[in-house]
């Protein structure tokens, strides 16, 4: 087992704060907790974490990401992440959820050294199903970009704009499911657990599916609700990773 990792330096602002409650191991844990209980239109957060050389970080949230009804005005939400040699970055906070007439733009970068390890695990909601909710139409942009060694491997957009509820019944876009999720796992070993990551998947109810190239490893989850692309998830997770979820996602 690795020397513990610290924190060498937080601030916050605004209704953002960081909780690092103690966990065993040699991992640093931090908790994003949006006082506000949510985001409103024209809202703007932004989590910056460089993980230093060597350090072992899970980052996550005690709760799903609430974007309510906006009047107009768009939210946004910036992750900058950067990862240095041989350090281990995990980003796992729970869903964001989408409300009617919701209207986001997510960027999320990351800034890869060579020998760093990272995992990355996101997921959307379009309304609360069980409650019969349905985001019938909105905006959403959600941007990702990774760098390893200042190149860049991986880049991924979604655009949703307009009627969305049925832009999501649309077989080349959700095929009427409700919940997505995407994991993107850069580590030297990632290409050779691909088979691995294929093998968790068996079982699912979610309509899923892993693929790896140029030293990454990425899946994608689609549900009929957030529910059950959450219990395959986890599962997937658990044993991926080898270690149990953060304990915010118990609460």
């Amino acid at each position: 087992m690795g020397a513990a990792t610290g924190v060498a330096d937080a601030a916050e602002d605004g209704a953002l704060r960081v909780r690092m409650p103690r966990v065993p191991g040699p991992a640093v844990e931090a908790v994003f907790v949006n006082t506000a209980g949510g985001v409103c239109s024209g809202d703007q957060f932004r989590i910056a974490v460089e993980a230093g050389a060597g350090a072992q970080v899970t980052l996550a949230t005690p709760a799903a990401e609430k974007i309510y009804r906006s009047d107009g005005s768009t939210a946004h939400i910036d992750v900058a992440l950067s990862v240095g040699a041989g350090a281990d970055l995990h980003w796992l906070p729970q869903e964001t959820l989408l409300f009617d007439q919701a209207r986001l733009v997510r960027r999320f970068a990351v800034d890869l050294d060579p020998q760093a390890r990272f995992l990355a695990f996101e997921a959307l909601a379009f309304g609360r199903v069980a409650r019969g909710e349905v985001m019938a139409s909105g905006h959403l942009e959600d941007h990702w970009h990774v760098r390893r060694g200042g190149g860049l491997i991986y880049a991924d957009a979604l655009r949703l704009s307009g009627p969305i509820a049925q832009l999501l019944q649309r077989p080349a876009i959700a095929a009427g499911n409700r919940a997505l999720a995407t994991l993107l796992y850069v580590a030297p070993d990632a290409e050779t657990r691909l088979d691995e990551a294929r093998g968790l998947m068996e079982g699912n109810r979610s309509e899923c599916g892993a693929s790896a190239w140029n030293g990454l490893l990425a899946a994608r989850w689609l549900a009929p609700d957030i529910e059950t692309l959450r219990r395959d998830a986890v599962a997937f997770l658990t044993a991926f990773r080898g270690a149990p979820m953060p304990r915010v996602w118990a609460l």
